[in-house]
């Protein structure tokens, strides 16, 4: 019987596919680890007050690739190129959703609407990593090569919804309130797609390294494709709330470490 525990749990215990994994999840949190660095050296003057969380979200981001990377090395793996049609990151950008890497590559400051869609884009994305790592650390908090560092990043990404719920509602009472409804619909309906798109991709390549029999490459791909209708009917509504946050100021203090991991046994 398919489940995420066993599904997972495959993919971990075969060197080519956790490579795999890793490199793509090292990729991703690098990439953003880049885009808040550079949107915390442009941010305009008047959002000042913000850097210091932006530099915070990107350092835990960095933080995350960096994870993945030490979880590679553990297991005497080099990182492998991310396939492009597995860029989560990239895929978004090219739907138009989230700051262009073309804008964040320049020098001209940004403006209180550029954060606005920082924040929204974020705030949908955030949904979506701090939904995984739930599950993750649901089925392997305890396991000995990943509990640790599934934990930490779980509790990061906790932190970093936390953060762009606070800081939208308080752009929304300055009068932000309807760019935001509209920025996060858009952002949700494509992450989704993307989402689902990107989804199929990393399975494919996964059975192919694990050699799964045609059925059951079919049924995990029958199930994303489930999983986006839901999504699209109703579930994205789950990606545009914005709800007073318990963790109040969330990413006010600095990082935590990135955990070392532990020497293999002699």
């Amino acid at each position: 019987m398919l489940s995420a525990r066993s599904l997972f749990q495959e993919i971990v215990d075969h060197d080519d596919s956790f490579q795999l994994f890793c490199s793509i999840a090292a990729g991703g949190e690098s990439q953003g680890g880049w885009e808040n660095a550079r949107i915390a050296a442009l941010a305009p003057a008047s959002m000042r007050d913000l850097v210091p969380k932006i530099t915070r979200h990107g350092a835990d981001e960095d933080k995350h690739g960096r994870i993945f990377q030490a979880l590679l090395r553990k297991r005497g793996l080099p990182p492998v190129p991310v396939p492009p049609e597995t860029d989560y990151t990239m895929l978004l950008e090219r739907r138009g959703i989230g700051l262009s890497h073309e804008k964040l590559r320049g020098d001209r400051p940004l403006t209180e609407d550029d954060i606005v869609v920082y924040l929204a884009h974020s705030r949908v994305t955030e949904q979506r990593a701090a939904d995984q790592m739930v599950m993750l650390v649901r089925h392997f908090g305890d396991h000995p090569e990943l509990g640790r560092a599934v934990r930490m990043i779980s509790a990061d990404e906790d932190n970093h919804l936390a953060y762009c719920h606070e800081e939208l509602l308080r752009l929304a009472r300055r009068g932000h309130g309807r760019g935001i409804h509209r920025i996060l619909r858009e952002s949700a309906l494509a992450e989704i797609a993307v989402y689902r798109d990107v989804s199929l991709a990393v399975m494919d390549h996964m059975g192919r390294l694990l050699r799964w029999p045609a059925p059951k490459s079919a049924a995990l791909a029958a199930g994303i494709r489930a999983a986006y209708a839901y999504e699209r009917f109703s579930g994205w509504h789950r990606a545009v709330r914005l709800t007073p946050p318990e963790r109040v100021d969330a990413l006010g203090g600095p990082p935590a470490p990135a955990p070392v991991p532990a020497p293999e046994p002699a």
